[in-house]
């Protein structure tokens, strides 16, 4: 079937395991491709990260952005090495200048059970865990990146940002994720997660957030500081539906989240704006098991989904929806019997095994989806 819409990904494997975990996840997005038809992958690798700095002098060259810029979507890997650093001690992270350079304002953390993948909850082998954690990714205390002071080595200063116009559209982002959500089975309420007992910006977040969730009466709308936050998301995390918050906060709560339902190694992201997206696994280039094979390349996996996810909606592509549905009960169905584990679940199983187990699954997820019974 010749596809009829073509769509070019800006591919970054950057550093470390990223290296080991993109080439898979190519192969099987072309396979899902193949499968659905009516649309098409083009994609472009490209060099940025810890390495390139190294050898280079550039963590992200200026041509490789610019095709970033011009692509359709980005999906990245892992960026940066512990012994690769700037001058001033910090570590090489073109991914955030990234997010800040094509204003990726709304970071998407889903936080998903998948079958056979165990919990630490135990109570979470019974009753899944779904909700979705949205971080707002350009300012809050990321917006001193590269711009903090350290005095006579006797005080340092950041400064936390927080701005009107990105918080309009980061609720509004999440209020209508909620409406989706709902409309999906899920109980469509959008928490606001702050400090507003104690600093001004967070009560001036808050008052945004109250602001925008009564355009949306069809939701619920509530508030949660982040410390209790904390607190539930361990002991009940299946009260949450739609989490939003502050760039620092979201970060550290992200992880908590991942940890939930079997760590970083299963815990896709993406970071989207008004006309660009960069999807990308939570984890980092973990240099300790780079080379080995025995990276879990599932995060990566679920991130392209959400890419094609959000291919299609954007672009009212329904056969890229179904693909993002293929990839996703593909995976589900890999880990399903809970044959399949990996090193961080005390299994065996590498990169090349993952990638054969959810490639195997392949057809019949796309039976189930083209049938509608996913």
């Amino acid at each position: 079937m010749r596809p009829t819409t073509d769509f070019h990904i800006a591919v970054f494997p950057g550093d470390g395991i990223g290296l080991e975990i993109t080439d898979p996840c190519l192969d099987l997005l072309d396979a899902v491709c193949r499968r659905v038809g009516r649309f098409a992958l083009r994609f472009t690798v490209l060099p940025a990260g810890a390495a390139s700095y190294r050898d280079s002098g550039h963590e992200m060259p200026a041509e490789s952005l610019v095709t970033a810029r011009g692509a359709d979507a980005i999906l990245l890997a892992a960026m940066g090495l512990p012994d690769v650093r700037h001058p001033d001690g910090t570590e090489i992270t073109p991914q955030i200048a990234l997010r800040l350079e094509l204003g990726l304002y709304a970071g998407v953390r889903p936080v998903r059970s998948i079958p056979g993948i165990p919990s630490p909850l135990a109570a979470a082998a019974d009753r899944p865990i779904d909700f979705v954690l949205v971080r707002e990714s350009t300012e809050g205390l990321f917006a001193s990146l590269g711009k903090g002071v350290v005095e006579a080595d006797a005080e340092a200063r950041e400064t936390l940002v927080i701005t009107r116009d990105v918080c309009e559209r980061l609720f509004d982002f999440s209020l209508t994720l909620g409406r989706a959500r709902k409309r999906q089975g899920h109980p469509g309420r959008v928490t606001c997660v702050d400090k507003a007992n104690v600093f001004a910006a967070f009560a001036f977040f808050r008052k945004i957030f109250d602001e925008r969730a009564a355009r949306f009466p069809d939701l619920a709308a509530d508030h949660a500081y982040v410390d209790a936050t904390a607190l539930k998301l361990v002991r009940d995390p299946w009260s949450f539906d739609v989490l939003v918050t502050e760039n620092m906060f979201g970060d550290i709560l992200s992880d908590l989240g991942a940890a939930l339902v079997g760590g970083l190694g299963v815990a896709p992201s993406a970071d989207i704006g008004d006309r660009h997206a960069v999807f990308q696994p939570c984890h980092g280039t973990a240099p300790d098991i780079a080379g080995k094979g025995i990276a879990n390349p599932t995060a990566m996996i679920l991130s392209a989904a959400m890419m094609l996810d959000w291919l299609g909606n954007r672009n009212g592509v329904d056969g890229c929806r179904r693909a993002a549905a293929v990839l996703v009960r593909a995976v589900d169905a890999a880990f399903a019997d809970g044959a399949l584990r990996t090193r961080e679940h005390d299994g065996t199983a590498g990169t090349l095994d993952v990638y054969g187990a959810v490639s195997a699954q392949l057809d019949a997820a796309w039976a189930s989806v083209a049938a509608g019974t996913v």
